[in-house]
This record gives C-alpha cells, structure tokens and sequence, in this order.
C-alpha cells in the first residue's frame, strides 16, 4: 500500500506534484554501489519530498529475474522501479510503462545502440541508467617483469598466463593463478562463452534472422580451448566463480589476468587493493588474427511497472538515475560506464577514470546475446547454452557432443518461430 505524506511535507515538494509518493525500487547492488544508490535516492528524497524504499535482490542476474517475473506476473503493486539487465527488455516488456512520451526531451543524449536494446516493437521499456562491456584486466607489473607483452590471442593468453603463473609460485606464490573469469553455470558463463565463440568466427548461438547457429566447428573448438584452461592455467574452482569470486582472487593479487566488468576497475585501485596501480585493460583476445574481438553487451536501466500506483512519480526517479549528473557521479565513484555520449568527453571523469575514454570502442563493438531475436525465449536459450558449455568444462562430454544437445533443445524449443 502507498502512503501519502501529510500537508507538512507537502509545503517542501518542488516537482508540482500534488502528493509526494512513497516509492519502492528493486536493484541489485552491493558494497560501494549500494552506498552510492543510497545517497542518489537520499538527493531524489530531498529534491521531490517523495520517498523511495530500496528493495535488494540476490547477486545473481539469473535469480533476480526469476524473481522480478513472479512479482510481475502477479500483478505486484509493491515495487514502482525495476533495475534491469540490458537481456530482460523483450521479455519484461509488457509489463512496463512505454517511457517513449515521458523521455523525448533527454533520448537524443544517449547512444542509439543502447536505447534500442530496450525498445521493443517501438516501446522504450527501460532508460539506460550505464552500460557495460567486460575486458581483460592484466597485471602490467608482471608482464613488465618477465618481459611479455599484452597478449592479442587466447593462444598468447595460455602461454603468458602459464609462464608467469610458474614463475610466481616459484617465487613462493603457490596459490597463484594465471587467468580467472566466471564458469559458474549461470548468465556470466553465457556472455563468457559467447566471447570465446564469437571472438572465434563461431557466429553468436543464435544468429540476428533466428538461425541456430551454435552447432559448428569454431564454436566447438573455443569451449574445448576453455576446457583446456580449468585447472591448468585456472583453479578447479573458477567453475562455481561468478564476479566476486573472480575478483577475490584478482585483488588479493593471486591472478595474471581476469576477464571482468568495468567495476572490478575502480576496486582494484582502492586502497585496500593488493594491486593498486599495478593493473590495465585491454580488449578481450581473439583466436587468430583476422578475428573481432568480442565483449557482450551488457548494462543496467530503471523500468517502471505498469502496477505501480505511482507511476509518475516513478519515471520520474528513473529519469533522475539516468540523468547527467548521477551518471557522472556514478562514472566518477564507481567506474560504471556512462550511456550518454557525451560524458566520455568530460574531463573529470577522464581524470578521475583515465581508462574510460578508451573503453569506448570496447563496449561500441560489443556483441548482444540474442535475447532481441528469441524474445520471450531467451532465459530458456540462456540456461540450456550455459548449461552445455558448464558441461564441457566440467569434463562432462566433449564441445561437439554437448552442442549436438543444444542445437536439438534450442530447435525443439523454437519450434516455428522465435
């Protein structure tokens, strides 16, 4: 149930509103960016004299949109603002507000490409609050130590990574690795495994006209490559890591490389890091010269329910999350990648995140999971992909066997059409 706040609060409300709302927003946020959440929503409590509840859901996307389509398909007027994935869009889309209408004074400020990631059949269902496309986090003091260069393929990956992981542990680091990235079986294998297949030339599962594509040669040969690092150059325990396992290992300093978001950058130089300044990014590898590389297209936004009772009140706090100044901030403090074009110029953020202005083109060239083209299907496309690809690198058949599987699930699951 909604309260309204008393004639008291309402002398301090300056957005015209005849009533201030109390808001309910559901997001995912731990440590530093729940903090930083808190403060902006503080800053929206103040400047509307409405009040927002934050609602956290658990750390894995997978979990948290199992959650938010249960609240939704039952109609829940509890939550008003919905933090969403950049994947959810085709799927969640009728049940949010088109926020068409309420944004055409501020869309032409954000990238195309990421506003049409939330535009389904010409409805914008989320704004873009950041955008996000992962890269390689390499120890740069290391590579400088042992004279090697930032590799460029995922065979140069293997053998630098090897090297200086022998090195180190012969140095007294036994526990050292040379590469961690996300194997547990969930959404993170999906986007990690679609790097190394696109990245590859083994296409993108499926194809943008609703092809199965997943079913061929360099796909196949990219997830047995991976096979080849568990346990080798990667603990046996990166296949239950998601994000913040990987970075555990990384920032305690017991890892040459780690595939990884732009968040994992501002962490690793915070003065509780074990490699503070002693890190850069590169774009992911490829499997031969020739090849993209290829990095998946990821990002949060704010939606707003089409149950909620405060429905303009609620595109209002969306259009504040997503506004210049929080974006900057959120650059600034937490090194989340803007959505707007502009900010990339700026120069406190460049100061402050001088590796930003160079993420540009990693994320400009990133690749969509096909979540636009098999649309209300694509959570099932998602588990059976990760599922056959956990499989392999657990030792569980070979690449070619498990994507035989896969490429009969996903055609008996798209049946005649996406």
């Amino acid at each position: 149930m909604k309260l309204f706040a008393t004639a008291v609060v309402l002398g301090t409300i300056t957005s015209g509103s005849a009533f201030a709302a109390e808001l309910s927003m559901a997001a995912n946020v731990t440590g530093k960016a729940a903090e930083f959440l808190r403060a902006r929503l503080a800053e929206f409590e103040a400047k509307t004299g409405n009040k927002v509840n934050l609602v956290t859901m658990p750390a894995s996307s997978s979990e948290q949109f199992g959650q938010y389509r249960l609240w939704l398909a039952a109609g829940n007027t509890d939550v008003d603002v919905y933090q969403t994935d950049v994947i959810w869009a085709p799927q969640l889309a009728d049940q949010f507000v088109d926020l068409t209408e309420a944004t055409k004074d501020v869309i032409g400020e954000f990238f195309p490409s990421v506003v049409q990631s939330q535009t389904v059949n010409g409805k914008l269902v989320a704004l873009p609050m950041f955008t996000d496309a992962p890269a390689m986090y390499y120890r740069s003091d290391l590579l400088e130590k042992y004279g090697k260069q930032p590799p460029k393929t995922w065979g140069e990956l293997e053998a630098t990574a090897k090297e200086i992981q022998e090195k180190e542990r012969a140095a007294g680091q036994a526990d050292f690795w040379g590469f961690v990235f996300q194997a547990n079986a969930y959404e993170g294998l999906t986007c990690n495994a679609l790097e190394w297949i696109k990245s590859s030339g083994g296409g993108q599962i499926v194809e943008p006209d609703g092809t199965i594509s997943v079913n061929n040669e360099k796909a196949a040969a990219a997830i047995d490559r991976a096979r080849g690092w568990i346990g080798t150059i990667a603990p046996e325990g990166v296949l239950s890591y998601q994000e913040e396992e990987t970075r555990g290992v990384w920032q305690t300093g017991k890892a040459a490389f780690m595939r990884n978001w732009p968040y994992a950058y501002a962490l690793g130089n915070g003065d509780d890091s074990a490699i503070k300044g002693k890190f850069d990014v590169m774009p992911l590898p490829v499997a031969a010269a020739g090849d993209q590389p290829a990095s998946s297209l990821g990002g949060w936004n704010g939606a707003v329910s089409k149950y909620s009772d405060e429905q303009e009140a609620s595109i209002e706090l969306v259009k504040f999350l997503a506004s210049s100044d929080v974006q900057k901030k959120r650059a600034v403090e937490l090194a989340n990648l803007p959505t707007l074009s502009a900010l990339y110029d700026d120069a406190d953020i460049a100061a402050s995140q001088p590796f930003m202005p160079s993420w540009k083109p990693i994320f400009q060239n990133a690749v969509p999971r096909p979540s636009a083209v098999t649309k209300v299907k694509y959570n099932e496309v998602s588990a059976d992909f990760w599922g056959a690809v956990h499989n392999t690198l657990s030792g569980n058949g070979s690449a070619a066997e498990n994507l035989e599987l896969l490429e009969a699930e996903l055609t008996e699951l798209k049946g005649d059409a996406w």
